[in-house]
């Protein structure tokens, strides 16, 4: 999906967020500050080959993970360089140090890490970059002073927005809703819900009830858990709003085989394929996502830009990305990638991935 595609679609339609990958509030760090590098960009400086990039997602055999680190596989062919993937089994907070300690050992020039907790990595993080190891964070985000730039997949403001007004429309305007989480330190989800918070005290929303967050930590089967649970703890619950590709999928499962099916609304992010038949058994009436490949090919292209000294991370600086085009860094070294499509019954066969 282009962005000009994502752009045009939601502003056809809706703008649905609730879901996807991970992390804990913004802007904290742990541990010394790296060296920055007192060079200026040079925009005109020629992309380096042969630049060895790891990514590091939240965890291995993510679905979303697996489709968000092939774009950046994409983009190194692209680009000459050489791609590795390394990461836990587990979404744990501290599950990716040793990981980040070996990536420096290994003497790569870009690590780009989808952060489990932005802290936990922060000392780590920072010696590597204190190496010369530049640092992409991309979906969830490390702490700023321990990354040269974040790869945002839309801005928290617009999806927290978004997540309270389809926890509404898909309400009726009333009633109770709960939240199904990734880990409790997930850096975008908790930015999101935040947002969310902050809606729901507005007067529009004063008919809305936030009763719970749950916390499926990214595990398939504690989320289908987590889902049952929210639903016998609250029998007058309408919505179930899951910022978490795991966590829908796992929510619906369960809604579509139980008594709940027709009664109680599950959103959120997920991928198409992934969702596909929920929505055709009438369980899932609508839910949104980004391309989750374009994170990872706009992450690597960040990388290489950075290691070939066309950017340092300073807000205004700007490169391109390839087929995605050009990208300006925001402030606090930001670069978000577009908009989300909405994917309903009318639309969700025209997408494969």
């Amino acid at each position: 999906m282009s962005r000009r595609f994502l752009t045009g679609a939601v502003s056809a339609g809706l703008v649905l967020v609730l879901a996807a990958c991970g992390g804990t509030t913004k802007n904290d760090s742990t541990g010394s500050g790296a060296q920055q590098s007192t060079a200026a960009a040079n925009p005109n400086a020629a992309a380096k080959e042969g630049v060895k990039m790891a990514f590091l997602p939240k965890q291995l055999n993510n679905p979303y993970s697996d489709i968000e680190v092939s774009g950046g596989k994409t983009a190194l062919d692209e680009l000459r360089g050489e791609y590795k993937l390394v990461g836990p089994n587990d979404a744990s907070a501290s599950s990716q140090v040793s990981y980040i300690n070996t990536l420096i050992q290994q003497q790569q020039n870009v690590i780009g890490i989808a952060a489990n907790d932005p802290n936990a990595v922060c000392p780590s993080l920072n010696q590597a970059r204190s190496a010369g190891i530049k640092v992409v964070a991309f979906d969830s985000d490390a702490a700023k002073d321990c990354r040269d730039v974040f790869i945002n997949q839309a801005t928290t403001q617009g999806i927290g927005e978004a997540l309270a007004k389809q926890a509404k429309d898909l309400s009726g305007g009333s009633g109770e809703i709960a939240v199904l989480s990734a880990t409790p330190n997930a850096t975008n989800q908790n930015a999101w819900i935040d947002v969310l918070k902050k809606e729901l005290a507005k007067p529009e929303y004063a008919s809305l009830k936030l009763d719970k967050i749950a916390y499926g930590n990214d595990d398939d089967q504690k989320s289908f858990q987590e889902a049952q649970g929210l639903l016998q703890s609250f029998p007058n619950l309408k919505v179930i709003v899951s910022p978490t590709t795991v966590g829908i999928a796992a929510a619906a499962r369960y809604v579509s085989s139980s008594s709940y099916k027709g009664k109680v609304a599950v959103t959120g992010l997920g991928t198409p394929n992934q969702m596909r038949a929920f929505v055709k058994d009438g369980t899932v009436k609508q839910f949104a996502l980004w391309n989750p490949a374009d994170i990872g090919y706009l992450a690597a292209y960040a990388g290489v830009a950075l290691s070939s000294g066309q950017i340092t991370g300073k807000e205004g600086e700007k490169f391109k990305a390839g087929k995605l085009g050009d990208y300006t860094i925001g402030a606090s070294g930001e670069i978000v990638l577009g908009p989300p499509t909405t994917f309903d019954a009318n639309n969700i066969d025209k997408f494969n991935f």
